[in-house]
């Protein structure tokens, strides 16, 4: 039976790299290896360009071409007899390309040096396997198909949610009931900062909440920037996202205002999966796994529409949130003086809010606390909705347009984990109330830039 492209599905996923070989007029060979493939269709093959003067000058002498390309599960080579049809350096494939490129690239950190020049197009008209010295198996997955009625059931259920932690709960536990990942984070997009928040995390020894990453970094960054699904299917060829950044103990996070990201010890796979609502990207599903090419073709559709439908929930969420109307509330006494002291420090360069000499959160979320104290110290209020704190934020932050019902659920997530005398609690949609363990002390902080 011949072999069609398709059947290679393995062999392009990067995991062992491709080789060009091509020849010059006077029959010099010359060998030059690929980091990206990309099957096009069942014809036709990109190949990406960065250094390949010596390649292209062959190409043009000798239009007879070779490429190996190697299936990463079982070793298996095969070579495909090509020709050139041209090259592109703009349109959805070169940018498809270059995305790869620039996220992988990145993670060593080579961004700078390697840059597309241009997607290669060839037409392949030959594909034949090399024959083994050894006999080889049969790729072995264990793994089911992905279940379309579970996969619908989640999709439901995500749907039914009314606000933004059920959502964001009900996607990781999709995540892992119906895909089988164990490791997986959301990230909400922070247009303010340019940048991602980590809001929603499961497999990790540290959660992660209130970690960020850059708005352009990584595969996370690229994701968001492009609004599409980028992968990397065997880490081991690239450093890994974050790496460097290690885990933060109490003690640095205070001194830092960084949370550190979560870590999953000998990743091999990564995928992230932007969320979008109504062509916005609002935030990105990240997933990884331990195991090489652990993301198939099956897996990213599914975590692409899994992550469609959860950004389209928290829109919802959001826009019915801020609809509520306030109400009036009876005041709530201070606590007696004899009760312990609860300090609070804003810093309002950062919005950074300190909790007892702890760090806790910053940026809008922070911003939104530091409201919410201040009303509980002049008004006696411990109730507020959705819609009061947007117009407060509003006119401290104009650009602020979305994402409220997101800010606080991370706020209330940061007050929990860090076991804080204060708390949030969801009382209703787009209505929260304010607990104070304490006699409140909001503090100016020293040393605060304006």
């Amino acid at each position: 039976m011949s072999l069609r492209l398709s059947d290679l599905s393995a062999c392009f996923e990067g995991v062992i790299p491709s080789i060009i070989a091509t020849a010059s007029a006077d029959g010099m060979p010359n060998v030059s290896y690929l980091s990206h493939v990309v099957r096009v269709d069942e014809e036709h093959v990109a190949l990406s360009n960065q250094f390949f003067a010596k390649t292209a000058a062959n190409v043009r002498a000798n239009p007879k071409v070779t490429l190996i390309l190697v299936d990463g599960l079982t070793g298996d080579q095969f070579l495909l007899d090509i020709g050139f049809i041209r090259a592109v350096d703009a349109g959805p494939l070169f940018d498809k390309i270059a995305r790869q490129l620039k996220a992988s690239s990145a993670q060593i950190g080579m961004s700078d040096v390697m840059r597309l020049r241009s997607a290669d197009i060839y037409r392949v008209y030959g594909i034949e396997k090399v024959p083994s010295p050894v006999e080889t198996a049969p790729a072995a997955d264990s793994r089911a198909p992905v279940s379309l009625p579970a996969l619908s059931e989640a999709i439901k259920a995500i749907e039914q949610d009314a606000v933004a932690d059920e959502i964001i709960d009900t996607l990781l536990g999709a995540i892992k009931r119906v895909l089988g990942y164990d490791n997986a984070l959301v990230l909400i997009r922070d247009s303010n900062r340019d940048c991602l928040i980590t809001t929603g995390s499961i497999g990790y020894e540290h959660s992660g909440l209130g970690s960020e990453v850059a708005g352009s970094e990584g595969l996370i960054g690229a994701a968001a920037t492009s609004g599409q699904t980028i992968k990397v299917s065997d880490m081991s060829r690239v450093r890994r996202f974050g790496e460097a950044i290690g885990l933060e103990t109490e003690g640095s996070e205070n001194l830092t205002r960084t949370v550190a990201f979560p870590q999953l010890a000998a990743a091999m796979s990564q995928i992230a999966v932007p969320m979008t609502a109504r062509g916005t990207v609002t935030g990105v599903l990240f997933v990884e796994s331990t195991a090489r090419l652990a993301f198939r073709e099956e897996d990213e559709a599914a975590l692409e529409i899994l992550a469609s439908q959860a950004g389209g929930a928290l829109r919802a969420s959001e826009w019915e949130a801020a609809s509520t109307e306030p109400r009036q509330a009876a005041p709530v006494p201070e606590p007696a003086a004899a009760g312990r002291e609860v300090r609070v420090a804003h810093h309002r360069f950062d919005d950074s809010v300190f909790v007892n000499g702890a760090y806790v959160v910053k940026g809008v979320a922070g911003m939104l606390l530091r409201l919410m104290l201040e009303w509980h110290l002049s008004e006696g209020r411990s109730e507020f909705t959705n819609r009061e704190l947007r117009l407060a934020a509003g006119a401290r932050m104009p650009e602020i347009k979305d994402n409220l019902e997101t800010r606080l659920l991370l706020l209330r997530r940061r007050l929990e984990e860090k076991q804080a005398p204060i708390r949030l609690v969801r009382i209703g949609r787009g209505r929260v109330r304010l607990d104070v363990d304490g006699h409140l002390n909001l503090e100016a902080a020293a040393g605060d830039h304006p």
